[in-house]
């Protein structure tokens, strides 16, 4: 089987693989299974995926330099989404279930609670980098600019993992294991930087695979 052909037919069960998650958590509700406070559960459920997949996006291009696979940069955009997607449902459960839209008392929440405030900028640093990543926008954008927009996502890592930290009141083991993970993504991203420096036609050839 071809590389394509085999990232055409896996990319359906990579997505189910991504619903996994939601799954489970929407398992726990039907079957009564969220504890004494649903909500915090939902809140630290999905906060914990969307650090998760923006881990794992991250991941993909060392992985794809060290492993040689080159195509496994094809599931980025797929994950990338999924760490938006588990970030919606983590600022919603906050302004929805926890909130209930109150307006007046979430802007005194982000006055008391930085952690609040912190969170709000991981999420909307992640708003462009969904918007724009479709095929046609990287096109319109040219590889350059998009790439640029995209490098979003490291500001966008390292404010969710500080989020978690300022969240956590006791056991910081958990966010700094994600601190430790993204340090360790990002020292490779420079070290990736660097390399291709010395390799100018390696982001020609990225570039071309991002489209595909």
């Amino acid at each position: 089987m071809s590389v394509d052909r085999f990232v055409r037919y896996s990319k359906p069960a990579v997505f189910f693989a991504c619903l996994v998650p939601m799954g489970l958590l929407i398992r726990k509700g039907l079957t009564g299974h969220l504890g004494a406070n649903p909500i915090e559960v939902i809140t630290h459920s999905t906060g914990d995926w969307t650090l998760t997949f923006l881990c794992i996006t991250l991941a993909i291009t060392p992985l794809r330099r060290a492993l040689r696979l080159p195509w496994l940069i094809r599931y980025r955009r797929m994950t990338g989404l999924f760490a938006f997607f588990h970030g919606t449902l983590h600022l919603m459960t906050y302004v929805w279930l926890d909130k209930f839209f109150a307006w007046r008392e979430m802007l005194k929440d982000v006055g008391l609670r930085p952690f609040i405030t912190m969170g709000f900028t991981a999420f909307v640093l992640m708003v462009p980098l969904a918007a724009t990543s479709t095929a046609g926008m990287i096109r319109r954008l040219g590889g350059r600019r998009w790439q640029e927009l995209h490098r979003l996502i490291y500001l966008s890592a390292v404010a969710g993992v500080i989020h978690y930290y300022w969240l956590v009141k006791l056991d910081e083991r958990l966010p700094l294991r994600y601190a430790a993970i993204v340090a360790i993504l990002l020292a490779s991203r420079v070290v990736i930087y660097l390399v291709e420096r010395r390799r100018p036609g390696t982001r020609a050839v990225e570039q071309a695979e991002r489209v595909t």
